[in-house]
């Protein structure tokens, strides 16, 4: 009786350590994606059927589904500034005062570069690994916000700040 409660103990916790945080988004599963599955939307007949546009090979059709426009427009937003290029004349200002000290044109992949090498250095003798670990929380835990302090910071200072829940 012993050895099997022993037996269900050690089974219970090593299958507590195959959580995956949420950082690890890879997927061990070779079945379908239920992500990829979406239903068609219904079929229309416009008023003029003059009006049609003319097939194109490798083009969509109007009932295909378009789950970012449609998340757009369930948020209140315009689906057709999707495919816009450039910036809408109403964030002229915004960009303006963004762009104040010049922007270099290789912000990008100077940061991705940063980046690299921040990660590098800070997972100096962590190679051995026995037990999985969130490497990205490890690196960026200096740079974390405390979302608690910082409320508490802004109500001390006077400003208005929604409720949050008590700390745990």
């Amino acid at each position: 009786m012993r050895t099997a409660l022993g037996i269900i103990v050690v089974a219970l916790a090593v299958s507590g350590c195959s959580q995956k945080g949420l950082m690890d988004l890879r997927s061990d599963s070779y079945g379908p994606d239920e992500f990829l599955i979406l239903p068609n939307k219904e079929l229309e007949i416009p008023d003029n059927l003059n009006a049609l546009p003319e097939p194109t090979p490798g083009m969509g059709n109007r009932v295909d589904p378009n789950p970012k426009a449609d998340a757009v427009a369930a948020l209140g937003g315009n689906p057709a500034t999707l495919g816009q290029t450039a910036v809408p004349s109403g964030d002229g200002a915004l960009i303006a005062q963004a762009n104040r000290y010049g922007t270099p044109g290789s912000i990008r992949t100077e940061l991705a570069a940063a980046d690299a090498e921040f990660r590098r250095r800070q997972s100096r003798g962590t190679r051995i690994r026995l037990f999985p670990v969130d490497r990205y929380q490890q690196a960026y835990r200096r740079e974390a916000i405390d979302p608690f302090e910082m409320n508490s910071r802004y109500r001390a200072s006077g400003y208005m700040t929604p409720t949050a829940p008590p700390v745990e």
